[in-house]
């Protein structure tokens, strides 16, 4: 039997053909029958995978009907989505594959989708809407437009410079610009803010995110950044579940396996994570009813996500990086390599789990043996182009802290020294074996230009500021390590230094 075109229309007929692979629908209203209290910025793979599954959950099992999301793309490269989403209803397919088998899942909680280049006004007129109760965000570390060294906007960006300008307050570009048009609104029309509920992969990232758009706002006017830091609420949050880029297999293997056409399904594993701060300031959904873990302050979120970032994406950095100059296409066949797998987890036991806090109930050992059994899980398919993606926003939040806490204890770093080192190499676009691949970052030409004037030594780029503290371009230890790596990987290439880092 061919497979059913994913659309409303299909829904039961889907469920039925697929028999014994069992496909669960959406059996809840969708369309007007909803309020969409949720906007969110950057429908990606992980937003579906994550925060729409959550609500999706809510809305089946718990019948919440005033929390429907309302996806908004903002850059050019979102129009695939759009058009993907609006062909099947906003309806698409979750595939989590593990050891045991894969199962689908239609998700609905996406109840519509604006794409702002086609109507930006469209964009701020839903995020002032009444019905929205949370703008959420998943836009990656670079769009926060946050100076890692300053701790400050980067107010001299060039898409910031415009959106500063109040000629183009009602046809903004970036997601600040948006939110500050749309929070004038609200104060306008005697509307709480809406709260803002940062879904990405930072440490802090409420309070990030707090920061970057009261400095917007206070450039624009002093009197609404004021109503928005004193009424606005952005509640810290950890974020957790693998989601690797979706293949043309995918999409053959749903069809094949579900019996489902689907334009841009979604693959992921099982495990699945939420820590938020209970911080809102227009209501909420009831997300504990769903497995969402909420806490009373920052500092719960912060222990969590601090164990998050420097374990599993630490350790994603130091598959990713060396990985790819070594030759492996995928994470779980750098894990397959006995090699890489020690080295991982050495790295997280001696020199990542000291520097962390306790969390009561948590045991970070048996947190880094599921680690690297999700990282082992050969049904993923997990890309290293994709953990090596940004990496200008990721290195300095994954690994870097972790050696400048050491440097500070006086403990440890040679592993994390290695990874920093194998980045560093990455930028040159060159594996070991002198194949070319691409590197995406925002900040790909200085990074590039600079680690080829510093060959196999670090200072070039630890100059650039907004990536590095003083604490290490001014440690010598540290500056010993580095350089004996980058001479190692230079020299010998990936796979003949890893023994050295190896007990």
């Amino acid at each position: 039997m061919a497979p059913l075109k994913l659309n409303s229309k299909n829904l039961s007929q889907i469920a039925t053909a697929a028999g014994a692979a069992k496909v669960r629908i959406p059996t809840y209203q969708r369309g007007p029958a909803v309020k969409e209290g949720i906007v969110h910025v950057g429908v990606g793979g992980f937003h579906r995978a994550h925060l729409a599954v959550y609500v999706h959950e809510l809305m089946q099992k718990h019948g919440v009907t005033d929390y429907a999301i309302c996806g908004v793309g903002l850059q050019p490269f979102d129009a695939g989505m759009r058009d993907a989403l609006r062909s099947q209803d906003h309806l698409y397919t979750v595939i989590e594959r593990s050891a045991k088998g894969s199962f689908a899942n239609v998700v609905g909680s996406i109840n519509s989708y604006l794409f702002a280049p086609d109507n930006r006004e469209a964009v701020i007129a839903k995020m002032a809407h009444p019905d929205t109760h949370i703008v959420s965000l998943t836009i990656t570390e670079s769009g926060y437009y946050y100076n890692e060294n300053t701790h400050e906007l980067q107010t001299e960006h060039p898409d910031i410079q415009f959106d500063l300008n109040p000629a183009n307050e009602k046809a903004p570009k970036t997601t600040f610009g948006f939110l500050y048009a749309a929070m004038v609104r609200r104060r306008q029309q005697g509307l709480n803010p809406f709260t803002v509920m940062s879904c990405d992969n930072m440490l802090k990232n409420g309070a990030i995110t707090r920061h970057m758009l009261t400095s917007f706002a206070r450039l624009r006017d002093p009197e609404v950044a004021d109503w928005i830091n004193t009424k606005g609420h952005f509640p810290n949050a950890m974020v957790d579940r693998i989601t690797p880029q979706t293949s043309p297999a995918d999409k053959t293997a749903l069809a094949q396996d579900f019996g489902i056409e689907d334009s841009w399904p979604v693959v992921t594993e099982p495990f699945m994570q939420w820590v938020i701060e209970d911080h809102f300031c227009d209501g909420r959904p009831p997300f504990e009813k769903v497995g969402v873990q909420i806490v009373k302050n920052v500092k719960e979120v912060e222990q969590f996500e601090k164990h998050k970032l420097r374990l599993l994406n630490g350790s994603h950095s130091a598959i990713g990086y060396p990985g790819q100059l070594a030759g492996y296409k995928y994470v779980h066949e750098v894990m397959e390599d006995p090699l890489f797998s020690k080295f991982v987890w050495q790295m997280m036991q001696e020199e990542v789990k000291p520097l962390l806090p306790e969390i009561p109930g948590v045991n970070v050992d048996e947190y880094c043996k599921t680690l690297v059994e999700r990282f082992s899980n050969p049904t993923i398919m997990d890309q290293l182009p994709r953990i090596c993606l940004n990496a200008s926003g990721k290195i300095p939040q994954f690994i870097m802290p972790s050696i400048a806490e050491a440097i500070w204890v006086t403990g440890p770093f040679r592993r994390l020294c290695f990874v920093a080192a194998a980045w560093f190499r990455y930028l040159h676009g060159v594996d070991d074996k002198g194949n070319t691949f691409t590197i995406d970052d925002p900040m790909r030409e200085e990074l590039q230009a600079k680690a080829r004037a510093g060959g196999t030594t670090p200072q070039e780029l630890l100059s650039i500021k907004n990536l590095f503290g003083d604490d290490l371009r001014s440690d010598e230890r540290f500056l010993k390590t580095i350089t004996e790596a980058m001479e190692d990987i230079a020299r010998d290439g990936v796979l003949k230094s890893l023994p050295k880092y190896v007990d």
